[in-house]
Parts: structure tokens; sequence; C-alpha cells
């Protein structure tokens, strides 16, 4: 028998950012995943929300595309395993680096 695995596990949780250092608390409407503050996130995840990852490494911010719904969706890269990985922004986000990193597309991937 096959188990079927979770395509999200919700965790919102609060943290302190590895990169910059800074207090980041729950989102409250969905997983926070990423810091709102530099971008930066942390490779912890197989499938979102499971905790799964070995890797552990901090994934960087490189760049910012529109999806289908018009909504902001950032393009990670894993300074550990060089892994690409996407999120979605949040809307506490910081507004001038997702800007940024739209306009700024230097095909860093």
């Amino acid at each position: 028998m096959e188990v079927e695995r979770k395509l999200f596990t919700k965790r919102d949780e609060s943290f302190e950012c590895e990169n910059c250092g800074k207090q980041v608390e729950k989102l409250g409407y969905t997983s926070r995943d990423h810091c709102p503050y530099c971008l930066y996130s942390k490779h912890v995840d197989v499938m979102p929300g499971d905790r799964a990852e070995e890797c552990q490494g901090k994934l960087a911010p490189q760049q910012v595309e529109l999806n289908s719904k018009r909504e902001y969706v950032i393009i990670y890269k894993c300074e550990k395993c060089h892994q690409i990985r996407k999120n979605k922004a949040a809307e506490d986000d910081d507004k001038d680096l997702l800007i940024k990193l739209t306009v700024n597309q230097t095909g860093i991937l």
C-alpha cells in the first residue's frame, strides 16, 4: 500500500532570520517561509512545511516573477546545495526589495 504525502503542511512559526538577525513574527494567514526584511529563507522543506530537508542551507533571493494571479513569487538559490526553490511573497515583505529583484533580472541563477 502506497502512502500519500501531503503537498502542504501549515507551519506558521516565528523565527530569527539567519541572514539579517531580525526577529520574524508569524504571518497569520498562511505559513511564514521567509524573512520579510531581507527576503532570505532556509532550505528546510522537501514538501512545503514538512521540515524533512537535510540541507538546512540559506536560500538567497535571486529574482522575483509574477505568477498567473499577478502575485510576486520569489526565486531562491540555496547557498549550500544550489537547488532552486520558489515561494510566494508575503503581504508584509519589503516592497522595495521585491521591486529591485523584479527589475534587476540579471540571470544570477
